[in-house]
């Protein structure tokens, strides 16, 4: 019910320091405090809530002010929302709404910490597709706001790598002023989009009292150990002047620009993951995280349970030498069945392996090796290759000699670098013998019989051919486990093995040849050598500014042409000294970040320990599957680094993980043309790889079936696809232009309709125009239409109506669906139950004011900007962002009605919905009004009816007088 005093006019007048809006009565103009942007007034002219006869009130028709009047208006405008956005947009900046205290916390209160992976700000700003996560994180922030809790919810830049560094190089740019530039862009496109981040706690990973604190971790780590030096090979780009990941290189050449690598050994910065192997493993039983996620990180880690097992390495004459190659093997079982070892390129021991005829062989298909990264060495769909060393080794099992090959499938990082090869049992090595003719020996069979498979038998099963009296092993008959711990136990014994436990995992290489990273904070004692770590007290350690910051070309990282930054003294002995010129990677700084959120302004500590054991772990963590190992496994290293000294008060640092899909570009239908160029089919393979394509327009193409036709000659069938967006296929869509024309809040609620948040998504221009009618009929049934001069023609929100039954029935059930599915995450039907919602009120005679406020509080966490203006309009002197979300009344939801048959003379001819407790008569008077059978009654004259309440209603008509055709 509205009060009288609310119809008065009144301006807003905005708290910098609250989230309300004060309203000061009865003044009827602005004063010398009038806040620093227009806001909507509610005035006499136009009457905000003016009552009707029929008690109802209108909602104001003045425009919302604060629109920018170079803006791009759109082409059909449903609402003003070139209008609302901006100005809403500024009422939270300006009121700081989404600030979330700081000292002042009330603890008492729950906690909700939704973070987003923060972005690297490249120059080519945000796509469509960043925000199709940051949609679904605010929306978890303003709901969870809206019920009451501390809502934590951050955005920072992850600044620093690779990227910017290689475009300050091409345009001559530095890449601090890139970087900045092209953050402050990423800003202003996130606000536009009206995510509730409070940038009070924004970061950037570039910033010194940001990287201050990964410096002082990066101590920490030396301190314990967990940070040393080491002679490795590496992925080096002499283009690019940096190592490499694994993952940075591909087919030889590096991702980015397609340059050259090649493997060579250098003396690298590492950090001891290994040591946390273990309990990186066990904890992900504990996390609410995709289970493909987990299982990535498993499958990285790699544990396994095996034997390391020890060949005699043979001479020509077929002795035995001093040399002895290790192997590890997790099936041990097989040992009977090895019948050629296999050695990485990088195996220390290949150079004494080679026998003078194979040298030459050797030695070039190790230095093809060398171009080729661990990843594409051990990709199981390409051909193995190898070359015969030459020389050869005693099987410990059978006495046997059998040869060593080098290959580059066998890795130097992973167990010992070297394998026993067993074919018929591992299909990489059976594929290799056969390729090479090496012996292949059956010794695991199903059912305890010998028998050649034609293929490897990966399986376990009862061992066959594998007894020697002369060395005490005889394991015929028993099972793989069984056969595995006899072996163990046997290699034990006889010194020619034992039991190991090893890992793929592999120590994390933490330095880049790089300028734009945060420098390592150590020296190197020049008299000596000796490596020595800064003082805390020397923290942050800043990066110099070059001017000159290209690769060197002769290995040595650019930071080494700051000769007087190089050259320091020790602040102890004052002893002269060289700093560390390698930098940390761009994984550093993301490694701690959430951390940083909860405590940005300490400058004492990394982060509070109140606060840290207040907000800890993150809750929500959304962010692309493409992080879903190396970023979350060295996040979860560093967290469980931090824990163990005291840091952090939890073992883990986000509790649940997200990861959206991707949304690519619109569909694309394609056809090809003849040899005389006529138009033909494309929809088969060999048409797609033998002609070339030519893309049709939608507008030329209708569906046919499972398939996509030309409407002009529907037996041309067409090939559709859609691609990831990118620049290269010109279909990438800008977040910019799609608010330009539809509003912020269109293209929020598109992304969350779409489909589910974890799938990939194919855009649509004619699905965000559907939501944006939706979000118009919205506006129109509560403001009203738009007219001609720019009005709106008055909505109808009833101020004294009681909802009936059936509307309260309709809101709860909305009310309990978008709860529903925004506490799952499933977004897309939660829009779809507001739709329905809508499509039902407008069907209503009335439309109580009660109702309408619940339905515009579910929408606020998808739209906004219209639900504040909605909520405005409605007479409320406050922002709904802390307004309490709608619960749904149990009473509302359960359903009390029934479908009731209805027969005329006897034939069922359709149905109607009742309630329970409906009467005859009532029930009459629907079936009478429904379009199905009102065809059969109306006219008609009615002989009797015949009712059985929640049963059956069967109308007999009188045939005498009736219609002729109604039986």
């Amino acid at each position: 019910m509205l009060h009288t005093h609310q119809l008065q006019p009144y301006f807003l007048f905005l708290s910098p320091h609250s989230h309300t809006v004060s309203f000061p009565f009865p003044s009827r103009t602005t004063t010398s405090h009038s806040p620093r942007f227009p806001v909507t007034s509610i005035r006499r002219g136009s009457s905000s809530l003016r009552f009707r006869n029929r008690g109802r009130a209108s909602i104001s028709n003045s425009v919302a002010d604060g629109g920018t009047e170079h803006q791009k208006q759109p082409v059909n405008r449903a609402y003003p929302f070139h209008e609302i956005e901006p100005k809403w947009q500024r009422f939270w900046e300006h009121n700081r709404t989404f600030r979330t205290p700081d000292d002042d916390i009330d603890t008492t209160k729950p906690k909700y910490y939704v973070l987003d992976m923060f972005p690297y700000p490249s120059g080519a700003g945000l796509h469509v597709g960043h925000p199709l996560g940051y949609t679904a994180t605010d929306i978890l922030a303003r709901y969870k706001r809206m019920q009451g809790y501390n809502v934590l919810h951050p955005m920072g830049w992850d600044a620093f790598g690779l990227p910017a560094e290689q475009y300050a190089i091409e345009t001559g740019t530095h890449p601090k002023l890139t970087t900045v530039r092209n953050i402050n862009r990423f800003r202003t496109q996130l606000k536009s989009l009206g995510f509730s981040y409070d940038w009070d706690r924004e970061i950037s990973t570039i910033e010194p009292d940001y990287y201050k604190w990964t410096q002082w971790i990066f101590l920490q780590l030396l301190k314990r150990g967990l940070a040393y030096q080491a002679e490795v090979p590496v992925n080096w780009c002499p283009a690019l002047g940096t190592v490499l990941a694994n993952e940075e290189v591909i087919d030889g050449v590096s991702e980015r620009g397609g340059h050259p690598v090649i493997r060579k050994p250098m003396r690298q910065w590492m950090l001891k993951i290994t040591a946390y192997a273990d309990r990186l493993l066990e904890d992900l039983d504990d996390l609410d995280w995709p289970e493909s996620v987990k299982e990535m990180q498993r499958n990285w880690i790699g544990r396994s349970e095996g034997a390391e097992m020890e060949f005699c390495i043979l001479d020509s004459d077929g002795k035995d030498r001093d040399i002895k190659i290790i192997v590890y093997t997790t099936r041990p079982e097989t040992i009977f069945g090895a019948t050629y070892l296999v050695v990485a390129p990088e195996h220390p021991l290949l150079p004494s392996l080679v026998s003078i005829a194979q040298s030459k062989h050797v030695e070039d298909y190790v230095d093809l090796a060398t171009r080729k990264s661990d990843l594409e060495r051990t990709e199981l769909q390409k051909e193995k290759t190898g070359v015969f060393t030459g020389c050869y080794a005693k099987n410990p099992a059978n006495g046997e000699a059998i040869p060593i090959w080098v290959a580059d499938y066998v890795l130097g990082g992973y167990g010992t670098g070297a394998i026993m090869a067993v074919p018929a049992h591992d299909s990489r090595d059976y594929d290799f013998a056969q390729k090479y003719d090496v012996p292949i020996c059956w010794v695991v069979t199903p059912d305890g019989k010998s028998v050649d498979f034609g293929k490897a038998f990966n399986g376990e099963g009862i061992i066959v051919n594998s007894s020697n009296t002369l060395v005490g092993l005889d394991i015929n008959g028993l099972s793989s486990k069984e056969a595995a711990l006899t072996v163990i136990e046997w290699a034990e014994k006889s010194g020619k093995g034992k039991r190991k436990v090893n890992y793929k995992l592999r120590d994390w290489l933490f330095a880049r040849q790089r300028y734009w990273g945060e420098p390592i904070p150590v020296i190197f004692m020049d008299d000596s050598g000796e490596t020595v770590p800064l003082y805390e007290t020397e923290l942050p350690l800043i990066l110099p500014e070059l001017d000159d910051f290209s690769p060197t070309g002769t290995g040595e990282p650019p930071l080494s042409k700051a000769v007087s930054w190089v050259k320091t003294a020790d602040s102890l002995s004052g002893r002269p000294a060289t700093r560390e010129t390698n930098t940390m990677p761009q994984w550093a700084g993301s490694c701690w970040y959430y951390l940083r959120f909860m405590d940005p302004h300490n400058s004492k500590e990394l982060v509070g320990k109140a606060k840290e054991r207040y907000w800890g772990p993150v809750d929500v963590y959304v962010g692309g599957a493409e992080h879903a190992v190396l970023h979350l496994l060295y996040a979860r290293f560093w967290h469980k680094v931090l824990f163990d000294i005291g840091v952090v008060s939890t073992k883990e640092p986000f509790q649940c993980v997200i990861n959206q899909g991707i949304i690519l570009g619109e569909v694309q239908y394609m056809a090809c043309r003849d040899q005389d160029g006529n138009l033909m089919s494309a929809d088969s393979t060999d048409l797609l790889n033998e002609r070339k394509l030519e893309i049709i327009p939608a507008e030329k193409v209708m569906k046919s079936g499972d398939s996509f036709v030309l409407k002009e000659n529907p037996n041309i069938r067409l090939h559709a696809r859609a691609h990831k967006m990118s620049k290269s296929r010109g279909n990438v869509v800008n977040p910019d232009d799609v608010v330009s024309e539809y509003g912020a809040d269109s293209l929020r609620l598109y992304e969350m309709f779409m489909g589910p948040l974890r799938d990939s998504k194919t855009w649509s221009t004619s699905g965000i125009e559907g939501v944006h009618r939706f979000l118009g009929r919205t506006w129109r049934l509560i403001v009203g239409s738009p007219l001609s001069d720019g009005t709106f023609k008055d909505g109808t929100v009833s101020v004294d109506e009681e909802p009936t039954l059936e509307q309260l029935r309709c809101l709860h059930k909305c009310i309990a669906k978008v709860t529903e599915e925004i506490e799952g995450t499933r977004f897309n039907t939660g829009i779809s139950a507001m739709m329905e919602f809508l499509n039902a009120a407008y069907k209503w005679d009335k439309h109580p004011r009660s109702v309408i406020e619940a339905f515009v509080l579910l929408l606020s966490p998808y739209a906004p900007h219209m639900a504040e203006e909605l909520w405005s309009r409605l007479g409320h002197r406050k922002s709904l962002a802390y307004v309490p979300f709608p619960k749904a009344n149990p009473t509302y939801l359960k359903d009390s009605t029934v479908v009731l048959p209805v027969q005329i003379n006897g034939k069922t001819r359709g149905t109607i919905e009742v309630e329970e407790t409906c009467s005859e008569e009532e029930a009459f008077v629907l079936a009478s009004r429904d379009e199905k059978l009102s065809k059969y009654l109306d006219g008609q004259s009615v002989k009797k009816r015949i009712y059985v309440p929640g049963k059956i209603l069967n109308v007999v008509l009188d045939r005498e007088n009736s219609k002729v055709g109604v039986q």
